[in-house]
């Protein structure tokens, strides 16, 4: 976005764009306070009211007393306050749109809702978008003007509005093919090169299902599925460890797909909570918390 230009509208006008679009992680600091939105990632700072409506003037004013403070040897552009605000909200915008795009998600409309919004239009770290933008800001700089700045953003947004499109199709997928589900919670997570292929996992009447999907292959529907097995989440140990501690409490306002193992052993109980997202066979990563409990008087 600065290298379209934007950065020589204002003094300052750099700063801007990289610290409002990096700003709402600011909530990575925040794992201490009561408030269940704000005790895990991806919260009230990546919202459309703190992120977007609230956070820049702050960073704007900030900019502006720094630039009061220390204004530099009055080379460059000068200070315009305006396009400073400008610039903060148009940069805070595209980290949430961003964050959107992966099945990590984002609660969108918090603190008014704790809803979790996603579009998995990008794998969590896509290399084709990071060379698009590396290539742009590359060429921009060498031809010493903001166009090829401006044709890799649109490169990036036709980028994602087709990815968005085949996860569209992938979220179908199990509802027009065996095992034609109808699932209550679905997610369709890109593979990071081959950026096309979905790697599934759906909830249904307590039941996690995972699959792959490539439309190249097939369309309209899946290439192959596994088994459904329960989450365990109404299981009378699980319902119990869900309120025993407060990472527990943080960790299940967070996840979005939460599963439970249980591991029962004379009077005490081991009850593991996962969520499907991230413990399925193609999605390895493993976020967990643990909760040990008693089971006899």
């Amino acid at each position: 976005m600065s290298e379209s230009g934007l950065k020589h509208r204002t003094r300052k006008g750099l700063a801007a764009c990289i610290l409002a679009a990096n700003m709402p992680d600011i909530d990575v600091f925040f794992g201490w306070v009561a408030w269940p939105p704000l005790a895990m990632h991806r919260g009230f700072t990546h919202g459309l009211v703190g992120g977007v409506l609230l956070m820049p003037p702050v960073l704007a004013g900030l900019l502006w007393l720094f630039d009061r403070w220390r204004p530099g040897d009055g080379e460059g552009p000068p200070m315009r306050f305006g396009w400073l605000l400008a610039l903060s909200y148009l940069a805070a915008l595209t980290h949430p749109l961003l964050d959107l795009q992966n099945v990590y998600a984002i609660q969108l409309l918090s603190p008014m809702s704790e809803r979790w919004f996603h579009s998995d239009g990008l794998f969590i770290l896509s290399p084709w978008l990071l060379a698009m933008l590396a290539v742009g800001i590359w060429r921009a700089r060498l031809n010493r003007n903001g166009r090829a700045a401006l044709a890799a953003l649109a490169g990036c947004v036709l980028f994602i509005a087709a990815n968005i499109g085949i996860s569209a199709l992938a979220w179908r997928a199990p509802e027009t093919d065996v095992p034609y589900a109808r699932p209550d919670r679905i997610f369709a997570a890109p593979e990071p090169l081959l950026f096309w292929r979905r790697d599934m996992v759906w909830r249904q009447d307590g039941m996690i299902s995972h699959g792959r999907y490539d439309p190249f292959v097939r369309v309209g529907g899946l290439v192959d599925f596994a088994l459904p097995v329960p989450d365990n989440m109404a299981d009378p140990l699980a319902v119990q460890a869900a309120t025993a501690t407060t990472e527990a409490r943080k960790f299940l306002a967070w996840s979005q797909m939460p599963v439970a193992r249980i591991d029962k052993q004379g009077c005490r109980a081991t009850v593991t909570f996962g969520d499907a997202r991230f413990t399925g066979p193609a999605m390895s990563r493993n976020f967990n918390t643990v909760v040990e409990i008693k089971t006899c008087p």
